[in-house]
Formats: C-alpha cells, sequence, structure tokens
C-alpha cells in the first residue's frame, strides 16, 4: 500500500544523535510552529502553553535540568536544532475558556449574539475538574493531541525528531517559571538533523505489532 502519509510516518523514528552544525531553515520552523497552533483539543479547549527553546543560553538552562535524572538525554539539548516545552494549564477555567469562545467570535465561527451559548460544552471541562480546581489530569492529555501533530508535521517536512518525557518536570517548571506563566511542562520535543554516523537508530528497520493485533473489525 503506498500513500504519502504512509511514507511520512515511515521515514521518521526517534533520533538518538543530532547533529550540532545543522539548524532547522526559519521557513520549516514557521510551518511548524503554525501546525501546532492548528492542533485539536477537546472542547477545542486549547489548554495549552509552547516555549521554543533556540538560543545558546535557553539551551544551556534547559541543560541543567538533567542534574538528578534522565541524564541519558542530555546530549540532545545542545546538539539538537531547537527544543519545545509542551505545557499544559492545570487549572483550566471558565475565563480561560471564554478567550476560546471570542476568539470564535472573531473567526466568525460563533456569532456574537450566541456568544452565552458557547459556553455550552464547557461542561466537559467542569466534569474533569476536581474538588480543588484541578484540571490537570484533563489539560495535560491534550499535550499528546499537539505532540503528535507535530510529530507528522516534522516528517512531512523530513526534520528529525525526539518526543522526551525523560525531563525533570519539577526542575524544568522551577527553571521556566517566568516563561510558562503558571503552565506546567509535560513533555519536551527535541527536533533537528541526525548525525549521519553516530545516530544507530537512523538505519534500524521500522518495527511495528501487526494490524491484527491492534485492529478489531466489527
Amino acid at each position: 500500500m503506498y500513500s504519502p502519509i504512509l511514507e511520512d510516518l515511515r521515514w521518521r523514528y526517534t533520533t538518538k544523535k543530532y547533529d550540532p552544525a545543522r539548524k532547522v531553515p526559519q521557513e520549516d520552523l514557521d510551518v511548524l510552529i503554525e501546525a501546532i497552533r492548528l492542533s485539536a483539543s477537546s472542547i477545542n479547549s486549547q489548554p495549552w502553553k509552547f516555549v521554543l527553546i533556540e538560543s545558546n543560553e535557553a539551551k544551556q538552562r534547559m541543560s541543567s535540568t538533567f542534574a538528578r535524572k534522565y541524564q541519558f538525554n542530555q546530549p540532545h539539548i545542545l546538539d539538537c536544532s531547537h527544543i519545545i516545552l509542551f505545557a499544559y494549564n492545570p487549572r483550566y477555567t471558565r475565563e480561560n475558556f471564554a478567550e476560546v469562545v471570542d476568539k470564535g467570535i472573531d473567526d466568525k465561527r460563533v456569532k456574537p449574539e450566541d456568544r452565552e451559548s458557547a459556553f455550552a460544552s464547557f461542561l466537559f471541562a467542569e466534569l474533569n475538574t476536581d474538588e480543588t480546581g484541578n484540571t490537570g489530569d484533563w489539560t495535560k492529555a491534550q499535550l499528546y493531541l499537539a505532540l503528535g501533530n507535530a510529530l507528522h508535521t516534522l516528517a512531512r517536512l523530513r526534520i528529525d525528531s525526539t518526543p522526551m518525557e525523560g525531563i525533570d518536570t519539577e526542575l524544568v517548571n522551577d527553571e521556566f517559571t517566568e516563561e510558562l506563566g503558571g503552565f506546567q511542562c509535560g513533555v519536551a520535543l527535541t527536533i533537528g538533523y541526525h548525525h549521519p554516523q553516530e545516530d544507530y537508530n537512523a538505519e534500524l528497520p521500522k518495527s511495528r505489532r501487526k494490524l491484527d493485533s491492534i485492529m478489531v473489525r466489527i
């Protein structure tokens, strides 16, 4: 079966060693950023913030967050082209959703006179809010929709990547408190181009479970 979508997905893999001499062109970076912005989320909540790390100073700050654990991921930070922190709102409120509704009015998706009724779907957010006002389980899950979208976009652009849950989120959130503005980093993504000699994963064949072991048709 041939499809350019499948070719993209067969091409991508998790990069294990980056070429520090190569940087992602700005035009490709712009496409990636816009693709992330267009990601799907539950009730279109968009309960996220993304921090793009590109300066050497910011990379050094990110590198310092590996002081306690996950040191195997630390080399990616200085060698890759960019790092993106995917952060979620741990206390998503009606006021946060109002920004979504009002943007919908600006985009002519929602009529101004229907503004109040547009809040009906916020019920789902309330169902995912605990007695202390925490929405973290729900909002963090939305990050993975954006992450998956980013990975596919990167494959289309033939840019290598490494999704990383192997980060010390406590230290990351402490180091980037100002940039995150109350949001919590849940996962990071390094992007760039693999090292032509030292990335052992680049030449290994793609391996996934058989279709009949994961898919049930009824």
